[in-house]
């Protein structure tokens, strides 16, 4: 016999209003001076946590959120990212020093890592937490003929369920606050292409999944005030893309792009606090391509 004769619970998503305090307008203040007001439609409100902050792309986001005015940070990572780059978090907590920045070890595809991180941010920052960025993802490649069943269930156990496991667990926090707030996904140019000449089938599938993720997240958690989007980096000048091996590829990404060149992980920054901020109010379940125009060839 296969297969379940048994019928599936069905349940059914339930829209905001526009009365909604945590989804309505917010009216502008025109009494505020202009410059206030500029500054103030890009201010990252309450704490934030970003996975993989240890990375290039996510330290580079972590010190534009408490730019933009954060007022506390945890940042989430393997034990070993976190030890190599604690002399560059130390750095960055010593240019913001009336804010508190947690370095909690944290593998995404482990839930009771995740749920315990969360607890300790929550309890250690005050406010709960209020925006979520999750940059914590494992590049890998092959061929697929040639491929590990294993290696592709871990790809897609970090990238993508990693991702879920982490938005989740905060957005619980959130729906507990009743304050709303914003998560923002990680995805890649990689889920909108093949990234020629690379055999990457295994990356590009697991960055994919987290653009259809965004969008049920955005429709499911909209009531409870909480945004749901991604960004989708092109190709970057990162640790990852340097030395010999991506030099063939380096070459290729670079002469089909528009701006001729790769991008730099400071560009990533501008989007994320637009989404993080109430400038991204009414912004909710899209994906941002930041790839300089690489994505049109």
């Amino acid at each position: 016999m296969s297969g379940s004769t048994q019928q599936p619970q069905w349940t059914f998503v339930k829209l905001s209003t526009a009365d909604n305090p945590l989804t309505c307008v917010i009216p502008q203040n025109l009494q505020t001076p202009p410059a206030a007001r500029a500054i103030e439609r890009f201010a990252i409100n309450g704490n934030a946590i970003v996975t993989g902050g240890a990375g290039d792309l996510g330290l580079e986001a972590a010190r534009a959120l408490l730019e933009h005015g954060a007022t506390g940070l945890a940042i989430f990572d393997l034990p070993e990212a976190l030890e190599k780059h604690h002399d560059k978090i130390v750095a960055m907590q010593q240019e913001f020093q009336s804010v508190k920045v947690l370095e909690l070890p944290v593998d995404v595809s482990d839930e009771g890592q995740v749920v315990q991180a969360v607890e300790k941010t929550v309890g250690e920052l005050d406010g709960g937490v209020h925006v979520l960025v999750c940059f914590a993802g494992i590049a890998r490649g092959g061929e697929a003929t040639e491929m590990s069943v294993d290696l592709w269930r871990k790809v897609q156990e970090v990238n993508t369920m990693g991702a879920w496991i982490c938005a989740r667990t905060v957005a619980k926090e959130m729906i507990k606050q009743k304050s709303g707030g914003s998560i923002i996904f990680v995805a890649s140019i990689a889920a909108h292409k093949v990234l020629f000449p690379l055999h990457q089938s295994v990356y590009n599938v697991s960055k994919a999944g987290l653009l259809q993720l965004t969008a049920c997240l955005a429709a499911e958690w909209a009531q409870h005030g909480i945004r749901v989007n991604s960004i989708s980096p092109g190709f970057m000048d990162t640790v990852m893309t340097q030395g010999e091996g991506p030099a063939v590829g380096r070459k290729v990404w670079e002469e089909r792009n528009p701006l001729g060149r790769m991008g730099d992980a400071t560009e990533v920054t501008g989007p994320v606090v637009m989404l993080a901020s109430n400038a991204g109010r009414y912004v909710n379940g899209i994906d941002i391509l930041i790839d300089g125009g690489g994505h049109v060839f």
